[in-house]
């Protein structure tokens, strides 16, 4: 009994000494994040995490530990540096607040910071809206969703995606968010590495962060117009890879892969056993050639779609995902934990909406992102055109600009744009959107040109 007494003794020994020196880290991490701010750096640093990466997997070779154990432990401490410096960061989303707070305040803001179609949602949606009651839609329901509504669905999506869904691939969430949130949660496990591909929507990182998963960045540029690189997400990839997110048309930059260079990404993470998330809910406003990942009929596959963007809806807060049946019951037992179900008078009115022809709603984002691509050339940014979505994601080449600062300082000008570091470590980039009629949206760009034209 008195060797096993010392044994345990020892290991809590060793258990404080560790929390004394996570202490230790965790003041440095804080440190190193004010010196980041203040020199304009991103939080994160791959080329440094893969150094430190490779010391620790040597070090588990020398000292006999299992890689596996160590290199996820690793990951917990890079995700708490991650946490530490990330305090008080700025995003669209806080943009978008702050604009909102000052419009209480009696400011007349031009929003181009969210992807808010100010258009309204089909006629029909109207018609539903008064219906609903009397159709008796208003019950407790199945955390996948409605039966008639996920038929609906997996009509709707087989042909529009080219693919077969049925009703059983299909789950109901509030908002496609919710979807990628338990997609993440559900397949990975805390210290599983997931590869997102930047600039990305911060949601993708985020989510995972909250479930304890080490994002592993693929960062793109605007002079390779993009493309990731196939070689960096084969380096990227080792045994706690479990997930790559896709997000195409891309969310800033309007960005769709070529089908052959989307082939390979696939192939890959076949080869490697990854699950696919691939975030769609631009596919609506996609103007060259774009391929859903259900065409590909990977079994771990996870497509994320939403009624906010293709039609309108944004307030409704209703969308859905479609993935193997296996996955789609990990993500419902979740999702029936956190809110029983979606509504149904919600779920009923967007069943409805399907019957809408929505591509008028193409036409104008397209027409307005024509605009925007004129006036952000006029004015001296530099950007690639974008292929889809309702965005601009553009770089101000003059010298020490910051996307964060300008976004506040812009907000006091009536305007407000995204900064370009809520998507990635892009600190001199913007992202505007084209959600509003044109007249705004050339009222919105004359006070952004007036800006740079100041600052010059």
């Amino acid at each position: 009994m008195s060797d096993i007494n010392d044994l345990r003794n020892k290991m809590d020994q060793v258990t404080l000494e560790m929390i004394k020196l996570l202490k230790i880290r965790t003041d440095i991490a804080k440190e190193i994040g004010e010196v980041k701010k203040n020199i304009g750096k991103g939080v994160t640093d791959e080329v440094r995490e893969d150094n430190l990466r490779r010391k620790v997997i040597s070090l588990c070779d020398e000292i006999g530990l299992e890689e596996s154990i160590a290199t996820k432990f690793f990951n917990f401490l890079l995700n708490e540096s991650v946490k530490v410096q990330s305090v008080n960061k700025q995003t669209h989303l806080s943009i978008f607040l702050k604009a909102k707070s000052m419009e209480q305040q009696g400011k007349k803001i031009i929003h181009m910071e969210v992807g808010e179609p100010d258009f309204l949602p089909p006629l029909i949606v109207k018609k539903a809206l008064e219906e609903v009651f009397d159709k008796g839609f208003l019950k407790y329901g199945q955390a996948r969703g409605m039966p008639t509504f996920r038929e609906a669905l997996a009509k709707y999506a087989s042909k529009k995606f080219n693919a077969k869904v049925t009703e059983d691939n299909i789950i109901v969430s509030p908002g496609a968010r919710f979807s990628i949130f338990t997609a993440i949660t559900t397949l990975l496990n805390p210290g599983d590495e997931m590869i997102v591909i930047e600039p990305a929507w911060p949601a993708y990182k985020d989510c995972a962060l909250n479930a304890g998963i080490k994002v592993r960045t693929i960062s793109t540029t605007l002079e390779e117009k993009w493309d990731p690189s196939l070689e960096q997400i084969k380096n990227t990839i080792n045994s706690n890879t479990k997930m790559i997110v896709l997000n195409y048309p891309n969310n800033p930059t309007g960005k769709i892969l070529s089908e052959k260079l989307q082939d390979t990404i696939v192939e890959l993470a076949k080869q490697n056993d990854l699950y696919v998330l691939s975030d769609e809910i631009y596919s609506q406003y996609a103007k060259s050639n774009w391929k859903s990942i259900l065409s590909y009929d990977y079994k771990k596959s996870i497509v994320t779609q939403s009624f906010s963007k293709s039609h309108a809806m944004t307030g409704f807060r209703i969308g859905y995902a479609i993935a193997d049946t296996e996955i789609i019951e990990k993500m419902a037992k979740l999702e029936a934990l956190c809110l029983t179900n979606v509504s149904e008078p919600i779920q009923y009115i967007a069943m409805k909406a399907l019957e809408a022809d929505t591509s008028n709603n193409s036409n104008t984002v397209q027409n307005r992102l024509d605009l925007l691509i004129e006036k952000a050339s006029e004015i001296g940014l530099d950007f690639v055109v974008p292929d889809g979505a309702m965005y601009i994601f553009a770089r101000n080449n003059q010298e020490g600009f910051d996307g964060i600062q300008f976004a506040n300082s812009s907000l006091e000008k009536g305007l407000a744009v995204a900064p370009g570091e809520g998507f990635g470590n892009y600190r001199n980039f913007i992202r505007i959107s084209a959600c509003q009629d044109e007249k705004t949206l050339i009222e919105g760009m004359n006070i952004l040109s007036n800006i740079m034209s100041e600052k010059q």
